[in-house]
């Protein structure tokens, strides 16, 4: 007997479809048509890649554009190689059956995370505050005042700072995905490790980080996508000229500065929409190399 087709499936999925290509897929075809066009004497003239020239081959473009592209890069790889394993220690942690108060320390962690970008930005911007700053003090107190700095006004150690900053915020996403992988661990396969010897890190390692690559693969490309979007913490602290000297540009704030324009700097949509499309661009490939390594590392872990 035939099955009749499903039509209540299109149905229900219609509403979803068409908000999602309103609000998503049409602007993203529409940044990628006005990328190929440039603003003439005889109004929107169709250039083709030219603005993707300019943005890559002309000095004025191409200095800034590298350079909010290795800040953002480095921005990545603090929360890669500092966030993400911190989250899932503490989830490692806060997922032992015997730790008390583990849901006040899981709410207290995860806070940071509600909070909004302008009262994160603003409230560390006076904490690190040389004047003013509680940073110093606190510091002072352990006898390590010598080591503070104004590490937001110097080149050197402002973007790190506002990844670790940006990391201080949003660990606890990590932390509650691994923590939920890791109760969803079904206690039989723990218990046969136990047998087998295998408990403390031995079993983390053997057993439950096996089972939870899935999740860490999922926590990785997010992680990517996030901090390459990532915008709304470095206006926030330090505007979208992104001081000092450019040294916390990434691609977001210059996108912004670019598209709506900043002080004396005229906005050109064009490039603009040249600079998102280059960063759909790297993230779309991005994502594709992090499935295609997830993919390859899950297999070493098949039982």
């Amino acid at each position: 007997m035939a099955s009749r087709p499903r039509r209540h499936i299109a149905v229900f999925l219609a509403p979803a479809v068409l908000v999602y290509t309103a609000v998503m897929i049409w602007p993203l075809f529409n940044t990628l048509r006005l990328s190929l066009y440039t603003t003439g004497d005889a109004g929107r003239v169709f250039a083709g890649l030219a603005n993707f020239r300019t943005l890559l081959g002309d000095p004025r473009w191409s200095g800034a554009f590298w350079n909010a592209l290795g800040n953002n890069l480095w921005f990545f790889l603090i929360h890669m190689a500092v966030q993400n394993p911190i989250g899932i220690g503490l989830a490692a942690i806060l997922s032992h059956p015997r730790l008390r108060f583990a849901a006040l320390y899981r709410s207290a962690i995860f806070v940071p995370t509600i909070l909004s970008f302008v009262i994160v930005g603003f409230a560390w911007k006076l904490i690190l505050s040389p004047i003013w700053g509680i940073a110093p003090g606190m510091l002072d107190a352990v006898g390590l005042k010598s080591l503070f700095a104004p590490w937001l006004g110097k080149e050197d150690y402002a973007l790190t700072t506002l990844a670790l900053i940006s990391v201080w915020q949003f660990v606890g996403i990590p932390m509650m995905l691994i923590y939920a992988a890791l109760l969803s661990i079904p206690e039989e396969i723990l218990e046969a490790g136990e047998i087998e010897g295998l408990t403390g890190w031995a079993a983390f390692r053997k057993i439950k980080l096996p089972l939870i690559l899935p999740s860490i693969g999922i926590i990785s490309i997010l992680t990517f996508v996030g901090n390459f979007n990532a915008f709304d913490l470095i206006y926030a602290a330090q505007g979208a000229l992104a001081g000092p000297d450019f040294s916390t540009d990434i691609l977001g704030t210059f996108l912004y500065r670019t598209f709506f324009g900043f002080q004396l700097q005229l906005g050109d949509p064009h490039m603009g929409a040249a600079i998102a499309t280059a960063m759909f661009a790297i993230i779309l490939a991005g994502v594709c190399v992090y499935l295609f390594l997830i993919q390859t590392r899950m297999r070493r872990y098949q039982f």
